[in-house]
């Protein structure tokens, strides 16, 4: 998808007659059971289970087709499979491809619950797992083991926003026959396609940028044409399914998807320059700035940036981060993002959250930035930080 059409492609994809009946919205089909004319029918429907086909309501209806139609569209793939939210695409893709005495190797900045699902899920199944730092770029080669199945990716990486370098890495894994998967969260399939860098699952968090209102729950996975037939039967067959209703609301929210994320990233970087600007900030994490690691693999790679960022503070400590956090008006305290309003969390430091990589700064405060008047964030900041430093 180039520059120039991705607007176009967001706005019309998944709209075929057959979803929309001649409406401008592809309809909501609600359905647990399918019911066929024939028995000759209902054979080739259990037959070929493929896309598209209506069989059983677990394996989705016209709705559902639409969005898979449309996502597969945004992120390049061979198909795309929904589940009931980020971390369910991330756990099912896991298990639909690691068996016991496989290795997966994940990257230390990984979405907590990623790194919970394989200490206290994967591993009471026999499959181990190693996590790597996320700057390491090819020389992952000397983390691959003889068992190793599976390359886990993150990137930009969760709190710390670290950029890894993707094409160095998939081509390792390649050379190693390792399938690679990324969490591609933050690219969002608008700004980042990662199997256009030949990784082969991009999984997303659809509750956050794709949905974009903060008022459903749903995971996406689109894998290539190699992973995608092992990907969609497993998923299905570990009882994976969304709502009809979720579904519209995703296709919904794709329509306005490149207009939320041009204000998004406007607003985030504006903010994020006035905070780099202040005395009690040592740096920033966001992908556009230099102070970001893997900056240099942002700018070759990624198309944007979104709302979402990391700034540190000098010094701090937790009775300073929580009277910053109880005096914001209009950032709301939150664990997700990607909706139209802006939220803040808020780290002392990153440990439990990281096994590989040293921490070395101070506090770390993670915005997302919605789509209020900047002006208006950025004086909720400012008298923020003033009690902010009061409590130092």
């Amino acid at each position: 998808m180039s520059s120039k059409n991705k607007n176009t492609q967001l706005v019309s994809s998944g709209r075929k007659k057959a979803y929309t009946h001649g409406v401008v919205n592809p309809v909501i089909q609600r359905a647990s059971t399918i019911v066929f004319d024939s028995v000759s029918e209902l054979k080739e429907a259990a037959k070929t289970r493929g896309d598209k086909t209506l069989f059983y309501g677990r394996r989705g209806t016209t709705t559902h087709f639409a969005l898979q139609e449309a996502i597969t569209e945004l992120e390049g793939g061979g198909g795309c499979a929904l589940y009931p939210c980020g971390a369910a695409a991330i756990s099912q893709t896991l298990l639909s491809f690691l068996k016991s005495g496989d290795h997966i190797l994940i990257v230390d900045t990984v979405y907590e619950p990623t790194r919970d699902f394989c200490d206290k899920i994967l591993a009471g199944l026999g499959i181990s797992t190693t996590y790597y730092p996320p700057m390491i770029g090819a020389d992952i080669k000397e983390y691959i083991q003889d068992n190793t199945k599976m390359l886990f990716l993150e990137s930009p990486g969760s709190i710390t926003m670290e950029v890894q370098d993707v094409p160095a890495m998939v081509k390792v894994a390649n050379d190693h026959n390792v399938m690679t998967v990324l969490d591609n969260t933050y690219g969002n399939g608008l700004h980042y396609r990662p199997l256009e860098h030949g990784v082969d699952i991009s999984i997303q968090a659809a509750t956050k940028y794709i949905v974009g209102h903060s008022d459903v729950m749903m995971g996406v996975a689109v894998a290539n044409k190699k992973y995608w037939p092992t990907l969609r039967e497993h998923s299905y067959l570990l009882g994976q399914c969304t709502s009809a209703d979720d579904a519209y609301l995703a296709l919904r929210g794709l329509r306005t998807m490149a207009v939320r994320l041009n204000q998004h990233e406007k607003a985030a970087l504006e903010v994020a320059k006035w905070l780099e600007q202040h005395a009690l900030v040592d740096h920033i994490r966001h992908p556009a700035f230099t102070t970001c690691p893997g900056h240099e693999f942002f700018k070759r790679d990624f198309d944007g940036s979104n709302g979402l960022f990391s700034f540190v503070m000098k010094a701090g400590n937790q009775k300073a981060i929580d009277a910053f956090l109880d005096s914001l008006q209009h950032f709301k305290m939150g664990f997700s993002w990607g909706g139209f309003e802006s939220l803040v969390t808020a780290n002392l430091s990153m440990k439990g959250l990281r096994s590989q990589t040293g921490w070395e700064h101070g506090p770390v405060i993670r915005l997302h930035i919605g789509l209020e008047d900047v002006e208006d964030l950025i004086a909720d900041l400012q008298q923020a930080l003033v009690i902010y430093e009061q409590h130092l």
